[in-house]
């Protein structure tokens, strides 16, 4: 860790300790289990998510304004989260993090949208987790990037991609509809799909609602923790978080191969080269929807791709792939 990213964790985290002390306290708190998608692995089901207090998990703002947007983003982040809480589901229990974040693997169950029922044994409050578990006939994996993939952002610009998400209401975000109607194709009512983006977990309702109004196929999100620890400031790069959800992603179905969507702003290029590289002969298409400035690593990570047996494609649009053979 460098002298100055060393120096901003040091303030961060003297400003999180400032805020714990300062920010409100319910006395008696009622927590609430704030649920993620689950998904399938050969050993079980995985359920995750994070155990908050209802004091901070409050109702959104319905009525579509630039102030209301920022309203409602900011309830995402300004979270009372509860660590060391017990959770379970069935026989299966275990103990929420610093930051309130919990996982927990129960039984397999059969292949269908499932749901799985989580309660806190210290308090009242439950809650259904529904899990992705693949269906016997899938043939392939869909795993995509999110910002600038499925929906614009600029998130090769942050300042313009943290602008776009806190200001804009959530039936107002710009979905792409040919990667929409992509992902469509390729998961063809069988086919699992799997969203890795680099965006904090707090904006997981948030994506929940811009896909679901612009119909974009249901799937569990591999986001990231950007929290602050004593021993870690953020927990990893982007880089390394994509990489890493793709190998979970990539080794949890070990029978299928798998389509890796992104775009050429954030080095999806060279993230998803390396992952062919790790898992050889699971990585089927390579798809890259052209965004921002493409650099020099990436321009030679896409050609060492083309060198591949992986089938490539680049473009502004995916609409040259739609009702593509190479897809299902």
């Amino acid at each position: 860790m460098s002298q100055a990213r060393s120096l901003f964790h040091d303030l961060s985290l003297k400003v999180e300790h400032l805020w714990d002390r300062v920010r409100p306290r319910d006395e008696t708190p009622e927590p609430v289990i704030d649920t993620y998608m689950g998904y399938a692995t050969p050993e079980g089901c995985v359920l995750r998510g994070r155990v908050l207090d209802t004091t901070w998990f409050s109702t959104r703002l319905e009525a579509p304004s630039r102030l209301n947007a920022i309203r409602n983003m900011a309830r995402n982040f300004i979270t009372n989260e509860m660590p060391g809480v017990r959770i379970a589901s069935g026989d299966v229990e275990t103990v929420t993090d610093e930051e309130g974040y919990f996982q927990l693997v129960i039984p397999a169950l059969p292949s269908e949208w499932q749901t799985a029922e989580l309660s806190l044994p210290d308090y009242e409050s439950t809650a259904q987790a529904s899990i992705q578990v693949p269906y016997p006939d899938a043939e392939v994996g869909i795993i995509s990037d999110i910002d600038d993939t499925v929906m614009r952002t600029g998130a090769y610009w942050l300042p313009r991609n943290l602008w776009t998400t806190a200001t804009t209401f959530v039936s107002n975000r710009e979905v792409f509809e040919d990667t929409a109607a992509f992902i469509r194709q390729a998961e063809a009512g069988r086919n699992p799909v799997f969203y890795v983006s680099s965006s904090p977990w707090n904006l997981h309702a948030y994506l929940n609602q811009v896909f679901d109004n612009h119909n974009v196929p249901n799937g569990p999100f591999f986001l990231r923790d950007l929290g602050i620890s004593e021993t870690k400031f953020i927990k990893s790069s982007h880089g390394s978080h994509k990489g890493d959800a793709i190998d979970t992603i990539v080794e949890a179905n070990p029978g299928l191969q798998f389509i890796l969507v992104g775009d050429s702003g954030q080095h999806d290029a060279t993230v998803y080269l390396n992952a062919i590289k790790r898992h050889p002969g699971r990585i089927r298409q390579v798809v890259l929807r052209r965004a921002g400035k493409i650099d020099d690593a990436d321009l030679k990570a896409a050609e060492a791709i083309r060198q591949t047996d992986v089938d490539f494609f680049s473009g502004p649009s995916l609409a040259p792939l739609l009702n593509d053979h190479r897809t299902a």
